[in-house]
């Protein structure tokens, strides 16, 4: 996908949250590269919300550090912000106003962003020939598109983007998909996407990280995390009998209509099949198949919903 640099631009250590007595942040660590797109999931209270607002820095972590391009989230907050723009949820747009208007309404708050930039922005997200009209008139895809020139505006390092295809129909999540790709490939971002649409976390990004129970799980690239999971697919006749050989035999995941599926050994399917043919059971068909993004997600979140 993405070719990207070594350069660290957001780094999370040991970050920890505590809420009165409860923990529901347990030392989550990861870190983003310049000119990624970084997937993160989290069932529902995971924490995942959470650790997004500590990393924008709209509430404090109880321990544990947020480093933007070098500069300390906490100690150097003035100068590590800089470097972070953010959608949470929904843009927050005014309607009635034209979208160069809302971008312009923003750029009077903040001294440092200079007027030509806004004409750099709406290049960017190809909002050249609707800047001009009110937001009321705007598709939820040009409304993103805004928001997300309006996060750009101050030339951020990393932008944090949750949901960003929530509510957008079939062609508009394509278009935003291929959108965050131009921006981590051409711009040299890294983009941090939470998303509940896991196929296409699948399609866009270049690494995930996993979080359960305050807990990140996993993180490692999609390819990698998918080719550890590789499943072995049989069948069998008869069934039940077929599955009571495997059992013993090897870890027996589940069964997927006339499938059994079983952990992935290349070397032991050999032995197994021989072993099914000696016991007389007739094997009629055997697959190795990589799982989905999604099939993985249940199986390291205990079957865990999705936020």
């Amino acid at each position: 996908m993405t070719k990207m640099t070594h350069e660290t631009t957001l780094l999370v250590k040991d970050l920890r949250k505590k809420i009165g007595k409860k923990e529901i942040i347990k030392g989550i660590s990861f870190e983003l590269k310049a000119g990624e797109v970084f997937g993160f999931l989290g069932p529902n209270g995971a924490g995942k919300t959470t650790t997004i607002r500590m990393l924008v820095g709209l509430i404090r972590p109880t321990s544990g550090s947020i480093s933007l391009c070098g500069y300390n989230l906490q100690k150097q907050f003035s100068q590590a912000i800089k470097n972070i723009g953010c959608i949470v949820e929904n843009p927050e747009l005014y309607p009635y106003l034209s979208g160069r208007e809302n971008l312009e309404y923003f750029v009077r708050m903040v001294p440092e962003i200079h007027v030509n930039r806004i004409k750099e922005v709406v290049d960017l997200v190809g909002l050249q020939n609707r800047i001009d009209d009110k937001v009321s008139t705007y598709s939820l895809g040009m409304r993103q598109r805004l928001g997300i020139a309006q996060a750009l505006l101050s030339k951020p390092k990393v932008l944090i983007l949750d949901e960003p295809t929530n509510g957008l129909d079939p062609i508009g999540i394509r278009e935003m998909r291929e959108f965050i790709r131009f921006l981590a490939e051409k711009e040299g971002l890294s983009v941090l996407v939470s998303s509940h649409l896991l196929s296409e976390i699948q399609l866009m990004c270049d690494r995930v990280a996993i979080i359960s129970k305050g807990k990140v799980i996993s993180v490692d690239s999609v390819e990698h995390l998918l080719a550890e999971k590789e499943r072995v697919y049989w069948n069998l006749e008869p069934f039940e009998k077929g599955k009571e050989i495997l059992s013993k035999e090897t870890q027996v995941l589940s069964t997927d209509g006339e499938y059994i599926v079983t952990s992935f050994q290349e070397e032991e399917i050999p032995r197994l099949n021989e072993k099914l043919v000696t016991e007389r059971v007739k094997v009629k068909e055997i697959q190795t198949k990589l799982p989905t993004l999604e099939d993985l997600f249940i199986e390291l979140t205990g079957g865990e919903t999705i936020e």
